[in-house]
């Protein structure tokens, strides 16, 4: 086992992708020789830096694997800042986003809105409606007395006032 391969060694722990291997005539004898597959790249991939990147020549190559990538994404501090048409709301104005991700989870739907801060507060209106709904769920007095406040205008903005009701729909009638 002295005389294992790189490819040998790296099959025990993670089979690679890519095998380049050749034949190469040593002393009348034909042997195999592996080339180890190697690839760097060279790119922007933090988006917008809110601190200016090194130039190219400074950078240097960094060992990426599973196990290390969301450590690396960190350290790269990936940012987008722009400006978005806001759907919220139909006046025709913008809303400023700025996205940072530290890890591979940071691009998942769920993440992207918790950074948003209008789309957060829908979220977590969101989620107390469902908590609200699920206390609801077998108890008819609450049930009762959830559909008579709706119903009453003046018991509605009472409960406005005492939970400070702000955000969206706040003041719409229904």
């Amino acid at each position: 086992m002295g005389n294992e391969s790189v490819y040998g060694k790296k099959e025990r722990v993670r089979p690679p992708r890519v095998h380049i291997s050749y034949e190469v005539d040593l002393n009348g004898a034909m042997q195999m020789k592996e080339l180890p597959f190697v690839v760097g790249v060279m790119a922007d991939l933090s988006g917008n830096p809110a601190v200016p990147l090194p130039k190219p020549m400074d950078r240097k190559f960094t060992d990426i694997d599973r196990d290390n990538f969301d450590d690396i994404l960190g350290s790269m501090k990936p940012r987008l800042a722009y400006k978005v048409e806001n759907k919220l709301a139909d006046d025709g104005s913008e809303l400023s986003v700025e996205l940072n991700f530290s890890k591979m989870s940071d691009f998942s739907p769920d993440a992207v809105v918790r950074q948003v801060k209008p789309l957060n507060d829908l979220i977590e209106v969101r989620t107390k409606l469902k908590a609200l709904l699920s206390r609801t769920e077998g108890n008819d007095r609450l049930e009762e007395l959830l559909e008579a406040i709706m119903e009453n205008s003046e018991m509605r903005d009472k409960l406005k006032g005492v939970l400070g009701a702000e955000g969206p729909g706040a003041g719409q009638e229904d």
